[in-house]
């Protein structure tokens, strides 16, 4: 089905992987097109509750690939318009979770990806890199709104002028990452958390994430609004009727995602 990525779909959980690894999983054209395909389809699939993005082999993705667009004059605003800022709107709009397994290095607009995401559980090995200023380029597919409300915009000035390298641990102490394991633990620690997401109210999950996106442009009395208006959608959900019936028979609820 596809070239460039691998697509799976098992327990209620959807990884999807960018399978360039000779070139550092890096964007092209077709990479672009193809993942946000997939992503399209991980949003629709119902049997969907869990979104993975990873990178085959050692990089995680390397941004935007350098030598496809050597020699070529193209409209740098146009490429980020049609490419990669819908990618970021997609991620970050789904109401499912959106997990990050951070196998190798996020460089450009791959750190920009990471950053988009719910949760980042990162390899040892891995590092995020805002290299942009590094060619001469800003920040772009959406650094610069993530950066500076994970580490506050002194730090996440330096981290992008200067254009040196996150590794993860330091990225585990700044915010920008939810956990750090040793990179034969990845996909287990991953799993762990990817398992939580897929048994859990989906729906609930969701409208936490909406919630969460729309509080720092936000007043209180608007997410006071807000809060109130989605807790009227996830009381009217299977889920709840669950999450109740549950907590009065004393056992685990099994949530549906509906």
């Amino acid at each position: 089905m596809y070239q460039t990525i691998l697509y799976q779909v098992e327990n209620n959980a959807c990884t999807i992987t960018l399978n360039r690894p000779d070139r550092f999983n890096a964007f092209n054209e077709e990479l672009s097109r193809e993942f946000m395909d997939a992503l399209k389809s991980a949003e629709k699939d119902k049997a969907v509750r869990v979104i993975v993005i990873t990178g085959a082999g050692k990089a995680f993705c390397s941004g935007q690939d350098l030598k496809d667009i050597a020699g070529k004059k193209r409209s740098l605003s146009e490429s980020i318009e049609k490419r990669y800022n819908p990618m970021i709107r997609k991620i970050t709009g789904i109401e499912k979770p959106v997990i990050c397994k951070l196998n190798g290095i996020g460089a450009g607009a791959g750190a920009s990806l990471a950053l988009a995401c719910d949760m980042i559980i990162a390899s040892e090995e891995a590092a995020l890199l805002e290299a942009f200023v590094n060619i001469g380029l800003v920040l772009d597919s959406g650094s610069s709104y993530f950066l500076p409300r994970l580490v506050g915009r002194q730090k996440a000035f330096e981290i992008a002028a200067l254009g040196d390298k996150v590794t993860a641990k330091q990225a585990l102490t700044l915010g920008l990452v939810n956990q750090v394991v040793p990179a034969s633990e990845l996909d287990a620690a991953t799993d762990v958390v990817v398992s939580r997401f897929a048994n859990s109210a989906t729906k609930a999950v969701g409208l936490i994430k909406r919630m969460l996106n729309r509080s720092f442009e936000s007043s209180l009395d608007q997410m006071l609004e807000q809060e109130m208006y989605c807790q009227e959608i996830a009381g009217n959900s299977k889920d709840y009727q669950e999450g109740v019936a549950a907590f009065n028979e004393k056992r685990k609820p099994q949530f549906t995602g509906e």
